[in-house]
């Protein structure tokens, strides 16, 4: 006999507005235990000292995770000049110090070379695997690898504000971007040196910080309807992809992971979800008029 999962099928999204001090698995733990979950994750880890937007999944959400993670995400940061870290942020132990400091007018002119398609070096202490480890683990038991470079689309690098001793930024970049690396390879190509100072994350696809609920919120509505209340539906995750309702009959065949006609159209081959009456049933290829599932998310 199948094991009861414990807690209650809650299914949706909730918006953290993330503190510093705090590791992503611990404010999923904190979201979990106040909504009495049976199953939840979130989309895309922020770093312990890192603030802003960082979306919980809840249930049948988890199943739209990946098309949140895929998406653009934007930053605002403060690169500190004259010193790098282990960790390339203020919580790491300084490895090296340099007197020089940039001018503005230099700062401006390197960003040029961090925009658009650009290949990135993540950090030592990064959850990169490298021969089965997180990189973070080797690098925290004092090991140095020599990690290989990743592609990373930057749309937007902008000075917010520039002062002797570092730098404001605003980014905008696709999937598996380190705002760290941005932070070091800076310093490097201005030959002063660099680090994060401080790392918000003000947007994730849909989700905005604005929009983000703070901790204490949720410890205050924890158990309670006024915190299932504030949770949005798993549709918004997938508001990037076509949404193609169901013909008539076509809801239960795609809820047991067989092709479904749909009303509306989209390109052949593309990716989309099916609806019925405005409720997710399954995300799949749209061919031939109709949807073949891939990922079933309501039964």
């Amino acid at each position: 006999m199948a094991r009861r999962r414990r807690g209650r099928a809650v299914h949706g999204w909730l918006v953290i507005d993330k503190p510093a001090g705090i590791t992503s698995s611990a404010v999923v733990g904190k979201v979990r235990w106040a909504l009495d979950a049976q199953k939840a994750g979130h989309a895309g880890t922020l770093d312990p000292d890192a603030t802003g937007v960082l979306a919980i999944a809840l249930g049948e959400a988890t199943k739209t995770v990946p098309y949140v993670t895929d998406a653009s995400k934007g930053y605002s940061f403060r690169v500190a000049w004259g010193a790098e870290t282990a960790s390339d942020d203020a919580a790491g132990a300084v490895t090296r110090t340099s007197a020089a400091r940039p001018d503005p007018a230099a700062v401006e002119a390197a960003l040029a070379g961090f925009r658009g398609d650009i290949g990135q070096v993540p950090p030592q202490v990064s959850a990169v695997k490298v021969d089965g480890a997180r990189a973070y683990a080797r690098a925290r038991a004092g090991e140095t690898m020599a990690l290989a470079s990743r592609p990373l689309h930057v749309a937007r690098l902008d000075i917010a504000e520039q002062a002797a001793d570092g730098a404001t930024l605003v980014l905008e970049c696709g999937k598996g971007g380190y705002v760290r690396s941005i932070a070091r390879d800076l310093g490097r190509a201005l030959g002063c040196l660099g680090h994060v100072a401080w790392l918000r994350r003000d947007w994730s696809g849909p989700f905005r910080a604005e929009d983000g609920i703070a901790l204490d919120t949720i410890e205050a509505l924890a158990r309670t309807p006024e915190l299932d209340a504030r949770l949005l539906p798993l549709e918004i995750a997938l508001a990037a992809l076509p949404e193609l309702p169901c013909a008539p009959g076509a809801a239960a065949r795609l809820a047991n992971g067989n092709p479904g006609e749909v009303t509306r159209g989209a390109g052949e081959g593309a990716l989309a979800w099916a609806s019925d009456s405005g409720a997710a049933i399954a995300i799949g290829t749209y061919r031939g008029d109709a949807l073949h599932p891939s990922r079933v998310l309501r039964r």
